[in-house]
Parts: structure tokens; C-alpha cells; sequence
């Protein structure tokens, strides 16, 4: 039975049994903070377990993408562990329990396949459960399991709880007998492999209360509703069902892994058991190509992509996985394109919106592995000279520092660094580096606190806050108000005056200046308090609910306490609330020409400019980049209305209101609406109407990092003052080529197209003088222990191809039957680069290039054994490389 068939029987016999079908949560688990991705088919149903919200439903059945991160390191050692895995859920909200629960997963788990079940051998089915719940026993017996088949088991195997305060209770789990040929006799309690669990029945009857540790689970009272909560394993039910060895050969993973093993010549199986042999890997690497590839596809599919932090990391360690593995197993060309497309066909049947997303999809994991290529290639170079060092050295260990140059300055990933020095025989010192890790993400995080806090100790603003609540915005309404200064802080805490000069934070109780947040930069101005006045020159929100003034005493004196008038720079105001609303209509306007894909990645609105960074997989045409800015401009002369409300968060997303991905959000949200043009969820400051605009001009596009773009932009005055300078411009060039201005841009190009061409003519030129003494320095070859030695200086500022053909040019004029080194060094940009060519018969006596430029270089440069090079020593070292390769000739 294939899994997409297991999956629709079990939602039909679900919805059959009053159950509402609930579709799939996306991977990201977006509402929870404390997780990266959906683990389990309950996570969207959580707010209905702990009493937070009232379920639409009370029954409800569903089946869950899920992925397990701390599975990663197992994938491909058992034939269980894999990141991504599919759960079947079916819940019920206070409505049936245990004595519904139970017959239900024993119907579909029994009933013939041609009624709609698994037909599954009921004399071969063991359920297990907690150790004192009887009630659940006697329904086991009810149903028709023999008292020996039903096994009691203790915390540890059949009691769930969320570890922490909140519902838990005991379990019961189904297992399926698969057979002597997989194990021991005697149940579950013995042998988990010969037994495998399919099904967990969870009956969520009692409350964890506060204080208790996980391994202890004291009940402190019932639940107003008990609950259920069940997960089949879909993998494992068809493994089951398909009757095959484990979670690798069935239908939806098999191909991946089968196409693997076909590019690389290897054949899956040869050496498979239960748990994959460590002397055998190659079962253990398609393993891990077929589940990563697999996962990969589902992640992207829902909305992550690769970066450096939080889900993408994830994603992109994932994914370099799955294309290390398959080059350590000798494929070396590009695996994705041959392996996404197999993914894309087994999970289809299932997520059709795979197959009708592919194209965004492949864009992405096919870019990745490019980028990861690059990086491979140029840290495997260093990682290797790293490790012959460290040998040379007698070492055991490579260094912290050395792994965390590697991740820092070449973005070689920590766990590639400590996959190939275990190849090699080498520990890396893992603790070091992740101390150096440490200390940066320290260094940075005190940058951004410092941004936020001013270096003011956070304790004098949680007093503040603490002793007044939080402060009143009112920005939204008014540009100027009468307030209470709260506080006053300094570098060394609270203060009860400041005078002309200070510079101070100031806490009112109500504001009208906006704290920078959400890429909008603050409201400045002035506050007049008393006979002081004191010029605001940044608004943040170190704590939740407490804005900050920072701000200079530029007149008398400010005491705490006092009421004082605070009025924002409304030019500022005005102009960085357009940028604000242009970037809401620059995001809308690049989802509607590259599709729902391009979604938000960061912003900076700013006074009459903005900058959004949005993902896609690949730039966008200058001719797509024009027809945006068109666009946008278009909706600047509907003059639409600009309106800001509040709603709930249930309630926004049924409009369409736009959120940013990882963004948290309560339960009332603010909805800013550009006409029927554009809605986002945003706290922002906008203009009323979208002509105030004035004008949008994109001025560039660019990349900032895989699979993330950049637009920067200029609005409104700023917009028509950068016109009028470029019109200036291209007036003048237009004068000064004596052509109308609609063909300076061409006159332009064939100016560039001449220079390029003379600048090829000066190079032939600087190549010809390079190469015209070739001759002369063959002949005048020094005799080095019978060998023909030439040590010379390229001119200053040859290029490096220059370099090497010399090298090759007069080796190519010594004798051939004479043994031949020629070393030429170089001076260029202040560092001093060599170039050794070595003949056939110098090769013959042992000499290689190889070894001479790294006998240079102190064991650094590559090549070949006829040719090699090295640099990155100061220029001065010239003439001391041509002599070190003379002296490693006389020594060989």
C-alpha cells in the first residue's frame, strides 16, 4: 500500500468518525518561540490543550510534517532516525477519551484493506500501557487482546508530559510483531526492533504543576477537559504495510536513495542491517542523501530557505549534507538537479503543491549547492594545508582558532571541519571553538545592546518600568503633547536633574515619539520641560513597553517629575512615514511580478529612502525591476487610502494581511491597508493617502547572501531631486558627445567597448616584453648539481598568466634532455608570488614543482609535479624565494 494511500485512509476513517479534517501546520513553527520547526502532529493544536484558546472543533485528525533536528547526527547509522517524518494525528478536545480512543486505532488497524483499513494481523499487534492504568488494560481486553499480548511499562515508555507545567497523563502504544527473522520473542519490553511501535495513544488527564523536574511527574489535579492526543508514524506504517526492512525502502524515500546509489555506482543493501555496519558506510551515506534531499525538498517547499541563522541554517546544513555524502561516495558533479526531481515525485502524490512550486523550489536547493561548491572547494584547499601542518607539528588536534578562521573567513561549517579531520585521523579542538564562537556572538550582542541601551544598565529600566507601566504611545494620532517626564537616566543610573550639556535618557508617561523598530528609523525632535529644553536624538525601546528619549540638554535645566511639551520633527516624521508606506508597496508590487515567494526580509525606512531585502532565488531583471517601479508609481496616482486598524490575529490572516516570516505576534495586531492594493501586518507610521508619496525611484538591486536580494530606493523629494541631477548629467555627456540625449547611453558603451580593446593591446604588449627575454635566460641557465637552474623576477606588476607562461616559455627552451627547473617570481600589490616550472627529465632525477614551491612557501602553494605555484608573502621576499628553491635543489 503506498504511503499517500495509508495517509487518505487514515483521514477518511477519521472524518468518517466525526473527526474535522485539519490540514498540515507548515514546517516552520512560526507561533511557538521555542521552536524551529513542527516536531509533532499536536504543536498546532497546543493553545486547545493548555486552555488558551476554545477548539473550533472537538474532534479534529490531521497529518503532520514534522522535523526532529536532534535527529540529524543519527540519520543514516539505524534504519529509523530521519529528520523529516509524517505523523498521523487524531485529537479529541474533551470530548470522547480512552474508551473511544482505543477502539478507534484498533478498527482502522485491523479492518480489511478492502473495507478501508490496514488489515493488519490482529494476533500480531502488542499494545503497552502505563504501568497502574487499568482502565485502559480492560479496554485493551474489551476489544479482544489476550491479557499476554498487553504489556505494562513505566514512566519512562508510557507517561507524556510536555516537561513543562501543563497537561500530561499516561500512554498507549501499538506495536506490531514483524516476525522472528527481526528479533527476540517476548513482546515489546524485549526486543523494540522485532516489535516496532506504529501508533501512541496519548491520554492527557492530569496537570503538571510549576517546580517539578522532568523525570518527575507529580499530579496535582485533574483537568477541567481531558483530552487526546494520538500519533501514528506514517513511515513506519509503511514499512510496515510495504512490508520492507525499514523507513529507507519505502515508496516515498526509496527512490531518492535508489537514484543515489545508481550515480555512484553503489549498491544499497550490500551491507544493511538494523543498525549500518561502521566498517561498511556506504548504506550509511545514501541513507543520508535520501533523507536529507527529501527534507530539504519539504522545508523549501514551505517557505525556508538557506542562510546562516535559525531555520535556514538548519536547512542548509541539511542540504550540505546530503551533497558532501554523495561526493565522499564519488559523484562530483552537481547532485540536486539529479536527486530534488526524484524527491519532488515520491512526496507529489501527497503535497501536490510540490510539483506546482518545483520551479521556486529547484531555484533555491540548486543555487545552495552551487554557492556550497564554491566553498567546499576553497575550504577543503585550507582545511587540508591545515591539517598537513598540524601533523608536521606532531599534533593531534586541530586548533579552535584554525576551525573558526575556516567557519569565519571562508564559511567552512563547524561540522564539516570536524567530518574530515575525523577522516584524516584528527580531533578538532571543538571546545575552543566554540569559545571563539561565543565571544563574537557576545561582541555583536553588546553592540545591539548598546544600540538599544545606551550602555545604561538594564535594571534602572525595568525600575522605571516597573514602577510607572508601560509608556502610552500616541504618535499614531498627534505629532505633539504635554507629558510628565518619569525619569531621567544617565550613564550611572537614575538622575534627579540634568543641565545645558547633558546628555541624558528621558522617560515620559505618554509620547508621541516613535522608538526605531520594524526597519523604521525614530522620531527626533524637541521637549521643553520647565525653563529646560532638550533636543531628542534617538527613541528606543530597551525593555517592552518603556521608550527612551536620548537626548542633549541644550537650554537651562530638566528635573524629574515635571510636565514638559514634546513635539516631533514632523518634516523627518513625514518623510521616513513615506518610505515606510513605499517599502509596504515595493513589497507587494515584487510579490505580484515574482510571486508569493518573495517575501520580506528586512528594511530600513528612513528619511525620503528606503531598503528592502526580500527572498528569491535568483536577481531580477533590470526590465521586471522597471515594470515595478512603474507599478508602484501607478498606485501613487490612485491616490489610495492609507488605513491603519486593529484586528485579531485570526482575523487579519483571513483577509490576506501579510506577515513577516519568524515574526511573533499577539493575539491583536495592526493592519495597514494601501487601498485594496497592499496589506500588511506593521506598527509603523504611514502617509494618509498614497499620492503623498510624490514619487518612487529604484535606484539599484543586488545580492546580500544566498537566496536574499536588496533594493534600495529614494521617495518623494529625494526621488525627483536624484532625477534632476541625472538629467544634469546626461545633458552634459550628451553636450560633450554633440548627440541627443536618448543616445548618450550608446555613444557611452562604445567608448567603454575602445578602452577595453586598447586595454587587451597593453596587455599583448606587457606579455610580449615579458616573454621577448626567454631566451636569454635559458641560455644563461645555471648548472645546479647537473641540473639546469633559472631563478629570475618577472617584471613589476606582470599578471599572473604572464608569470606562468614565462616559467613554461624557457623551460620549453632548455635542452629536453638536460634536467630543468625554472622559478620566477613576482612582485604585485606588495606581496611576492613564484611560478616553477620543472621537465621531464628533472621529474625523472625526483625533482617535482610541487614540493619546490612548498619547500618556498613552508608547506603552503599547490600544483603539479611539472607545475606549480605560491604567494602571499610580503614583497620583499622576491629574490629569497628564487634562492630557497635553489637551495632544495641542491639538497634533493
Amino acid at each position: 500500500m503506498k504511503t499517500a494511500e495509508i495517509k487518505r485512509r487514515y483521514l477518511a476513517h477519521f472524518e468518517a468518525n466525526g473527526h474535522a479534517v485539519v490540514p498540515s501546520a507548515p514546517l516552520p513553527a512560526i507561533s511557538d518561540p521555542n521552536l524551529l520547526f513542527v516536531n509533532a502532529g499536536m504543536v498546532q493544536f497546543v493553545p486547545y490543550f493548555l486552555g488558551q484558546q476554545t477548539a473550533p472543533y472537538q474532534r479534529a485528525v490531521s497529518v503532520q510534517k514534522c522535523i526532529r533536528t536532534p535527529d540529524i547526527d543519527e540519520v543514516g547509522k539505524t534504519s529509523r532516525h530521519g529528520t523529516f517524518f509524517q505523523m498521523n494525528g487524531n485529537f479529541s478536545f474533551g470530548d470522547y477519551f480512552k474508551a473511544g480512543a482505543i477502539p478507534l486505532a484498533w478498527e482502522l488497524s485491523t479492518k480489511p484493506i478492502a473495507e478501508g483499513g490496514y488489515g493488519l494481523d490482529p494476533e500480531r499487534i502488542w499494545p503497552t500501557v502505563y504501568l497502574d492504568d487499568d482502565e485502559a488494560y480492560e479496554i485493551w481486553r474489551s476489544v479482544g487482546v489476550p491479557a499476554e499480548r498487553i504489556v505494562r511499562r513505566g514512566k519512562a515508555d508510557n507517561f507524556w508530559s510536555m516537561g513543562i507545567p501543563g497537561p500530561c497523563g499516561p500512554s498507549s502504544e501499538l506495536f506490531y510483531d514483524r516476525g522472528p527473522e527481526y528479533g527476540r520473542e517476548g513482546g515489546p519490553a524485549v526486543d523494540e526492533d522485532r516489535y516496532m511501535e506504529y501508533w501512541n495513544l496519548v491520554f492527557m488527564q492530569f496537570e503538571r504543576g510549576p517546580g517539578t523536574t522532568k523525570e518527575d511527574y507529580p499530579i496535582l489535579g485533574d483537568l477541567p477537559a481531558k483530552n487526546i492526543d494520538t500519533g501514528m508514524g506514517l513511515e513506519r506504517m509503511a514499512s510496515i504495510l510495504q512490508g520492507v526492512d525499514n523507513l529507507y525502502e519505502i515508496d516515498e524515500v526509496r527512490p531518492i536513495l535508489a537514484r543515489a546509489a545508481e550515480l555512484t555506482g553503489k549498491r544499497y543493501g550490500a551491507h544493511s542491517g538494523h543498525v549500518a555496519s561502521e566498517s561498511h558506510p556506504d548504506d550509511v551515506r545514501l541513507r543520508v542523501i535520501a533523507d536529507h534531499v527529501r527534507t530539504a525538498l519539504m522545508l523549501i517547499g514551505d517557505g525556508v530557505t538557506p542562510s546562516n541563522e535559525g531555520r535556514g541554517y538548519v536547512l542548509r546544513r541539511i542540504m550540505r549534507r546530503a551533497i558532501r555524502s554523495i561526493r565522499l561516495l564519488g559523484w562530483q558533479d552537481r547532485a540536486l538537479p539529479e536527486l530534488l526531481p526524484v524527491a519532488r515525485d515520491c512526496m507529489a502524490p501527497s503535497y501536490p503543491e510540490l510539483a506546482t512550486d518545483f520551479d521556486r523550489i529547484a531555484d533555491y536547493a540548486y543555487a545552495e549547492e552551487e554557492a556550497f561548491l564554491s566553498t567546499l572547494r576553497a575550504g577543503t584547499t585550507i582545511l587540508d594545508t591545515a591539517i598537513a601542518e598540524t601533523r608536521t607539528a606532531g599534533g593531534s588536534a586541530l586548533s579552535g582558532a584554525k576551525a573558526f578562521q575556516l567557519h569565519d573567513t571562508y564559511g567552512f561549517p563547524i561540522d564539516l571541519t570536524l567530518e574530515i579531520a575525523a577522516e584524516q585521523g584528527l580531533a578538532v579542538d571543538d571546545e575552543g571553538f566554540r569559545r571563539l564562537m561565543a565571544d563574537q556572538r557576545t561582541r555583536a550582542k553588546a553592540d545591539a545592546q548598546a544600540r538599544k541601551t545606551g550602555h545604561v544598565d538594564l535594571s534602572s529600566y525595568r525600575s522605571v518600568l516597573d514602577s510607572g507601566g508601560p509608556v502610552t504611545f500616541t504618535g499614531y494620532s498627534e505629532v505633539a503633547r504635554e507629558s510628565t517626564v518619569r525619569a531621567l537616566l544617565g550613564a550611572d543610573g537614575p538622575r534627579q536633574a540634568a543641565t545645558e550639556g547633558d546628555t541624558i535618557e528621558l522617560v515620559l508617561d505618554t509620547t508621541p515619539f516613535y522608538a526605531e523598530g520594524g526597519g523604521q528609523q525614530p522620531d527626533q525632535g524637541m521637549i521643553t520641560v520647565g525653563g529646560g529644553q532638550v533636543e531628542v536624538l534617538d527613541v528606543q525601546q530597551p525593555v517592552p513597553g518603556l521608550i527612551v528619549h536620548r537626548a542633549r540638554v541644550i537650554r537651562g535645566e530638566v528635573r524629574a517629575g515635571e510636565t514638559g511639551y514634546a513635539e516631533i520633527d514632523t518634516t523627518r516624521r513625514r518623510a521616513i512615514s513615506r518610505s515606510h508606506t513605499a517599502t509596504h508597496l515595493v513589497h507587494q508590487t515584487m510579490r505580484n511580478f515574482l510571486g508569493e515567494s518573495a517575501t520580506q526580509a528586512g528594511s530600513l525606512n528612513a528619511p525620503g529612502r528606503l531598503r528592502f531585502d526580500f527572498n528569491t532565488p535568483t536577481g531580477v531583471s533590470p526590465t521586471v525591476l522597471r515594470d515595478v517601479e512603474q507599478q508602484v508609481n501607478e498606485v501613487l496616482l490612485a491616490d489610495l487610502e492609507v488605513h491603519a486598524f486593529i484586528t485579531s490575529l485570526d482575523e487579519a490572516r483571513r483577509i490576506g494581511a501579510m506577515a513577516l516570516f519568524g515574526e511573533k505576534y499577539g493575539e491583536e495586531v495592526r493592519v495597514v491597508e494601501v487601498g485594496d492594493y497592499a496589506r500588511e501586518l506593521c506598527g509603523g507610521t504611514h502617509v494618509a493617502r498614497s499620492a503623498q508619496l510624490g514619487l518612487v525611484k529604484i535606484l539599484s538591486e543586488s545580492s546580500i547572501g544566498s537566496g536574499v536580494r536588496r533594493v534600495e530606493a529614494l521617495v518623494g523629494m529625494d526621488a525627483f531631486g536624484f532625477l534632476a541631477r541625472e538629467h544634469l548629467l546626461v545633458s552634459r555627456l550628451a553636450e560633450l558627445y554633440r548627440v541627443p540625449n536618448d543616445q548618450v547611453a550608446d555613444r557611452v558603451e562604445q567608448t567603454v567597448t575602445q578602452l577595453r580593446d586598447a586595454e587587451k593591446e597593453l596587455e599583448k604588449l606587457r606579455a610580449q616584453l615579458v616573454l621577448g627575454g626567454a631566451a636569454a635566460l635559458a641560455a644563461q641557465a645555471k648548472d645546479v648539481r647537473g641540473v639546469a637552474y633559472v631563478g629570475t623576477e618577472a617584471p613589476e606588476g606582470a599578471a599572473g598568466n604572464d608569470v606562468r607562461t614565462l616559467a613554461q616559455e624557457i623551460r620549453g627552451k632548455i635542452d629536453p634532455a638536460r634536467p630543468a627547473v625554472v622559478a620566477v617570481a613576482a612582485r604585485s600589490n606588495g606581496k611576492a608570488s613564484l611560478v616553477v616550472a620543472v621537465n621531464a627529465a628533472a621529474r625523472g632525477q625526483g625533482l617535482a614543482a610541487s614540493d619546490l614551491v612548498k619547500a618556498a612557501f613552508s608547506g603552503r602553494g599547490g600544483g603539479s609535479p611539472d607545475l606549480a605555484q605560491g604567494g602571499g608573502l610580503p614583497a620583499a621576499e622576491a629574490p629569497n624565494l628564487l634562492l630557497t628553491v635553489e637551495k632544495a635543489i641542491t639538497e634533493a
